[in-house]
Formats: structure tokens, sequence, C-alpha cells
């Protein structure tokens, strides 16, 4: 797929880097768990898209919603990840592109959206488990447990990605395999005509819309770690199109099972409703068992979420971005300092309510998106022939054709913004707009140090003999 003739990606320096090859790097096999966990984690939280639009246009929404938006984000990533081989993924791209100034604005509102959106595990992984605990449910008691969960999974990712990565396997497991039980239990009471209930005078576009957008993005976040991938050329677009397919079916057949296994009434399909469906199919042991797998997928959604804004934060100051200190790695190869920021994200967000939590991100990462496609496409047309080890066919024609559906989506999605959530993510992108000049600033000044990792590859202007 690749053009071995023209501007390469090529190396400067002569120093060798420091930076992780005493650690072992991510294999194929933790890597598609790490892209499962960054978009999913399995069909908790797509009940509402049942009950905004009815079953129909629910198991059409995630048939048809990857190919507008899933796939092209998918090998927009495979291609810019293995043109980029670093962990400042989507950064780099759109610094190359755009300049620096922009690709800190792409860091800052994807970095702040992944933070927003890892503020929610904690709080679900609690409101699965306060049945059982209704201490959980409010007060000092949920604060303190907040804290101690956090804390917790932190931790995890202090200890290496790798052990991040086979963690994400286990709890990917976990939380799939109630959903192939309750399948099986499910098939002798399956009414196939159910599935096909839909009425078009009584969508709330809106809420279906966004529960699919958030159900099905993020593809692009693995790019920010892909300097600790084992042979990311080849790695990365294998790992994204087998966690394509298991994303994909994990939303769609436990719909197919809930919807064609019970009577459906809109109204009980909200966020949890799975758990009830397991108990009217199986009982309630395979109700405690689905509840117990969505604790399990919070927690492996908030080390990835994790993983991919500390991972981002390192990349970015070895591009000498963000002061030096936030390419401190610990004796794990992690990046410390990017932990410690991140979790801190965690804590000062996590009193948002979930539908505030949830329209936010969607805004800020849609602002990113909008300077991802940019990137790729003039990088198309400023170096055609630079090195691609993996290059989506179609030329520039293409790379224009690709980026149109999922453009017209963010319209959408950004038109359907309240008036709220549009003034709120408008002051966190002018934070941005003006903490990179302060920077700059400080760095002139000689206040912070500030580097950058003269092994880090460039993308050369000129032609490059192979």
């Amino acid at each position: 797929m690749g053009d071995n003739s023209g501007d390469e990606y090529v190396s400067v320096g002569a120093v060798p880097p420091p930076r992780v090859d005493n650690f072992k790097k991510v294999s194929l096999l933790p890597l598609v768990f790490l892209i499962f966990y960054e978009v999913s984690g399995g069909p908790f939280g797509v009940e509402d898209t049942v009950g905004a639009a009815g079953p129909l246009l629910a198991l059409l929404g995630f048939l048809i919603f990857p190919f507008i938006w899933s796939i092209p984000e998918a090998l927009i990533t495979a291609e810019m990840g293995t043109m980029f081989p670093e962990n400042s993924g989507y950064v780099v791209w759109v610094s190359t592109a755009l300049g620096p100034y922009w690709g800190f604005q792409q860091g800052w509102v994807k970095w702040l959206s992944g933070v927003i959106d890892n503020a929610l595990y904690p709080a679900l992984f609690l409101d699965y488990l306060k049945s059982a605990i209704p201490a959980l449910g409010s007060g000092l008691p949920r604060i303190l447990a907040v804290l101690a969960l956090t804390v917790v999974l932190t931790y995890m990712n202090y200890r290496g990605l790798t052990i991040v990565g086979w963690l994400a396997v286990l709890l990917g497991i976990l939380s799939i395999l109630p959903f192939v039980v309750m399948g099986l239990v499910a098939i002798p009471k399956l009414e196939p005509s159910r599935w096909l209930e839909v009425n078009l005078r009584d969508v709330d576009w809106n809420l279906y819309l966004n529960t699919l957008f958030w159900n099905l993005n993020y593809w692009d976040s693995i790019s920010t770690l892909i300097g600790e991938v084992d042979n990311p050329k080849t790695t990365l677009p294998n790992a994204l199109l087998y966690a394509l397919i298991l994303v994909v079916l994990g939303y769609f057949f436990p719909l197919l099972i809930g919807i064609g296994a019970v009577p459906v009434n809109r109204e009980l399909w909200t966020d949890g409703y799975f758990s009830d469906i397991a108990k009217i199919i199986g009982g309630v042991w395979l109700r405690w068992w689905i509840q117990g797998a969505s604790a399990v997928s919070n927690m492996g959604m908030f080390v990835a979420e994790m993983s991919s804004d500390s991972f981002q934060l390192l990349g970015m100051a070895e591009r000498g971005m963000l002061p030096e200190f936030f390419g401190k790695r610990s004796r794990y190869g992690t990046p410390l300092i990017g932990i410690l920021f991140s979790a801190s994200g965690v804590f000062l967000l996590s009193w948002l309510s979930f539908q505030e939590i949830v329209a936010a991100e969607n805004f800020l990462y849609c602002f990113g998106m909008i300077l991802e496609f940019i990137a790729f496409v003039w990088l198309r047309v400023k170096h055609p022939t630079a090195y691609r080890p993996y290059k989506i066919p179609g030329g520039t024609v293409g790379a224009i054709l690709l980026c149109i559906p999922p453009t017209i989506l963010i319209c959408t999605v950004l038109a359907l913004s309240t008036l709220k959530v549009f003034l709120v993510s408008i002051v966190a992108v002018m934070i941005g707009i003006v903490m990179q000049p302060c920077l700059k600033y400080v760095e002139k000044k000689r206040w912070i140090k500030f580097s950058t990792n003269s092994n880090l590859p460039v993308l050369t202007g000129t032609l490059m003999p192979q």
C-alpha cells in the first residue's frame, strides 16, 4: 500500500533515543483491545438508540454509521499513524500540515475531550454497584469511592502500557462473554418481527445521533501511543481492522438479542436496561453477570483512555510543545507527569452530569476531527509521494471524498448542540488559543525548560532517495 519513492519520514540526529528501547512494546492482541476500549468497551450505553428511534433504526444505525464515521476515521488513523509512528499522534499530523500553533490546538482540545470522557467511568462503575451497595449512590462514600477507584486505575497505568494492554484483553473477554451466554439462552425466545418496528414520526434525532456518535468515535486516540507499539507499520492497520469488527459485532448482536427476545417498550430502553433484559431472559444470575461486566467495562475504558491522554502529553513534550518535564518517564516507561495531569483532570470533572459530559466531549472532539481531516487532505496534496507504509487508495480525490460524509455528520452534531454546551466548549477552545502563545513566551524567557527530542523523525520537503 505504501509508495517507496519521494518524500520520506526520516530521522535527524545521531544520538540513540533514550525512550522505550528498554521497555517491552505492545503487540497486536493487546493493541486490538486497547482500541476496543478507546472506542467501545461493549454494548453498555447503546440502549438510548432504541429509546430514541426504535428497534429498526437502532439496528441500522450500528450497521450504517460505521461506514459514515468509523471506517473513514480508522482508515485515516492507519495511514497517518504509520506515516508518523510517534506518541504525539494526531498532534504531529496537524503540526506537519498546518504548523505547530494548530498542532498545539489539536493537542489541547483532544486531550481535554479525552479527560472529560474519562471522568465518566468511575461514576458509571459505581452506578452499576450501588444496587448492591446503596451507600455508593451519593454523599461522602461515593466521593471517596470515586477517589479510591481513580487512584487504583491510575496506578495500573503507571505500572506500564503492556500491563494495561493485557488487562484490556482480560477485561474485554469478561465484558463480552455474558452477552454470548445471553444470546444462546435467548434463542428460543427470539421474535424477528420485533427487529422491524419503526415509527419515523417519533424519533429523537439529537439523542439518536449523539448516542451513535459517542459509541463509535475515538478511533484516532490510539495514535497517541503508537510509539510504544511493536512494528506499528503492520500492527496498527491490522489492529484497527480487527477492533472495528469486534466493536460493530459487540454492539449489533446484543441489540439484536435484546430487541428480539423481549417485547419492546421504548421508554425502558435507557442506560443499564441490558441488565433488566438479562434478568428476563436468564434470571437473576445473568443480571448480576451483566452488571459485573458493565463495571469491568468501565475499568477497561478508563485505563485505555488514560494511556492515550498521558502518552499524548509526553509526545507533545518531545516535540517541544509542552515543558520538558511532561516528557519524564517512570521506571516502567510510562509518562509520569502526563498520568498525574490526566488523573487530576478526571477528579476535577467528575462532578459533571452524564449528559453534560457527553455533549461537551462530542463538541471538542468534533473540533479536533475537523483539523485532522484538513491535515490528512493537505498532506496528500503537499506531499503526494511521501512514504506511507499504509496508504488509502484513491489519490487526493479519494481522500477528499472519504472525508465528506464524516464532515457532514460533524456539522450535524455541532448544529444540534445546546447553547450551554456551545458556550462552554468555545471557552475551552479559547483557553487553548491563549495558552499556546503564553507557553512560547515562557519558553523565550527561559522560565521553564522546553526541549525537542533530536531523534524524532521529520517529514522533509524534498525528494529523498530510498
